[in-house]
């Protein structure tokens, strides 16, 4: 296992221990679907990654890194973008506005939103002016999953086979997901998503065989996805020990 570079590979995934804005082994055009969560800038420890940076760098940072994406896909490849919606750490902030134009500007057309209604979920560090109209903070406990593409909507490529099942398809296509996020202390992970976020992503928008990317592999979530519904993944981490966790995770598949 190389210091910088291809960190695994099997037939099924590859992990790559390196920066996405820097990264070179991907090749363009070959990507069918992009599920991530990028860092949100809440200043969360990742080890690796600084995330308290000023808003306007982090939407530039966001831009330069989508733009990597789009050169990945294919021309119907689609990306499924996990943000909150918005934000009050370190100031108001409409985030998923944000970074869905910083999407647009990097090349993305825009499809649809899905609304995740995580149970879980705690986006509020502040109440503003308490039981007062003076300054009270609104805050939804919800975030979104932003669905775009490159080119054009309608897949032509890939095996064609579907795996998803009617209920699913009913159940997904209405934009209010509804299922409990992941625990941090149980994956070993500062801000892992559930595997059932990519798994929805994975069945609905891309065909058996197809190859998914996280850009930011974190705990393998997407990749596990991938994986397990016969489908290949690449998974990008600048951190090598969650490049390490991810492997161990999705070689435990067969555990899970």
């Amino acid at each position: 296992m190389s210091a910088k570079g291809i960190y695994f590979r099997n037939e099924r995934f590859t992990l790559i221990h390196d920066d996405v804005l820097t990264v070179s082994h991907i090749e363009a055009d070959s990507v069918d679907l992009v599920v991530t969560s990028p860092p949100y800038n809440v200043d969360i420890q990742y080890g690796a990654h600084k995330d308290d940076i000023s808003h306007a760098e982090y939407l530039e940072f966001s831009r330069r890194w989508m733009s990597r994406c789009w050169e990945w896909l294919k021309d119907d490849g689609r990306f499924c973008l996990n943000i909150p919606l918005d934000k009050n750490k370190g100031g108001q902030q409409s985030v998923g506005a944000d970074l869905t134009a910083a999407a647009k500007e990097a090349g993305f057309r825009y499809h649809s939103t899905i609304i995740w209604n995580e149970g879980n979920i705690s986006r509020r560090t502040a109440w503003g002016s308490w039981m007062s109209a003076s300054a009270p903070y609104v805050i939804a406990p919800v975030e979104l999953i932003v669905v775009l593409y490159k080119k054009r909507w309608k897949k032509t490529s890939g095996s064609r086979v579907s795996d998803i099942t009617r209920d699913e398809f009913m159940e997904w296509t209405n934009g209010l997901w509804t299922f409990n996020g992941e625990s941090k202390k149980r994956v070993g992970h500062p801000a892992p998503f559930p595997v059932e976020l990519p798994r929805r992503c994975v069945k609905l928008f891309s065909y058996v065989d197809d190859l998914v990317l996280d850009p930011f592999c974190g705990s393998g979530a997407t990749l596990l996805a991938a994986v397990s519904h016969r489908r290949r993944g690449i998974g990008i981490d600048i951190d090598r020990a969650y490049c390490e966790l991810a492997r161990k995770r999705i070689l435990g598949l067969a555990s899970e």
